[in-house]
């Protein structure tokens, strides 16, 4: 059971744009505990991507008819002035944002020798660049000092790198920005955390990939997106306030293999 939110009831969501995705599943169980969502999402990276249309918007209505408020706030966040436009307009449609939860990527497979520079500075701009102008617009809701709720922010990173390097390099520069919000956003009342899932099957598996993954972790199962959002719900909860400055391993033991 987790308690009612004590943050400003709005979460700003990014990442959420299909329904079998990580994001969605932190966006049904942020909703069961009875907070607005504004949910960010790029059409154009799902259909490249992930070879399939968006489908946010039938997200959004399965979680309005629960009885949740819902802004869908669309952006490519390559785009410098996305982030801060995101934050923006979730604010003038559902008031001060509580959480930031940023679930984004670029993750492009390719190694050492075929990255090309246009993907390694896409990878940079979404993972690395984007992120830190989230957090940036999220803090500067609050002035320092004051007695409004600061708010926490939660990013998802990776340890993979082999022939994805830059996604994992990426989210390595990722890892310490968000961490470093803990102490340099303490004077508005932010937390910030950042969580390594392991691999989560939302639709890129093989059968072969899901086979090696589950013989990795101990218990011989992959974690599932709801296993990622029972961990935000917790950090976001008043029970879960008191980690912060964290990069949390909630991968069931997962061991990275070395090849």
């Amino acid at each position: 059971m987790h308690s009612a939110p004590t943050l400003p009831g709005t979460v700003l969501l990014t990442g959420a744009g299909r329904r079998r995705n990580i994001g969605s599943a932190i966006a049904r169980g942020l909703a069961a505990d009875g907070f607005d969502l504004a949910l960010s999402y790029c059409a154009e990276y799902d259909q490249r991507v992930n070879g399939e249309a968006s489908d946010v918007e039938l997200l959004a209505d399965e979680l309005r008819e629960a009885g949740t408020r819902v802004e869908l706030v669309p952006g490519d966040l390559a785009d410098p002035e996305v982030p801060g436009q995101l934050v923006t307009s979730a604010r003038e449609a559902l008031g001060p944002i509580g959480a930031l939860v940023m679930c984004h990527c670029e993750s492009v497979d390719s190694s050492i020798l075929d990255t090309t520079v246009e993907s390694f500075d896409r990878h940079y701009a979404v993972n690395v660049r984007a992120t830190w102008l989230l957090l940036k617009a999220f803090a500067e809701q609050v002035e320092p000092g004051t007695d409004t709720p600061g708010g926490a922010a939660i990013a998802l990173t990776s340890d993979h790198t082999v022939h994805n390097l830059p996604y994992g390099a990426t989210k390595g520069a990722l890892d310490r920005l968000v961490l470093a919000g803990t102490a340099e956003l303490a004077d508005r009342g932010i937390r910030t955390n950042v969580i390594n899932p392991g691999p989560i099957d939302t639709g890129w598996m093989t059968d072969e990939i899901r086979a090696a993954g589950a013989a990795a972790t101990p218990g011989g199962q992959l974690g599932e997106p709801e296993t990622v959002a029972d961990l935000v719900r917790f950090l976001l909860s008043e029970q879960g306030g008191w980690i912060r400055g964290q990069l949390l391993f909630s991968n069931g033991g997962f061991h990275t293999p070395a090849v």
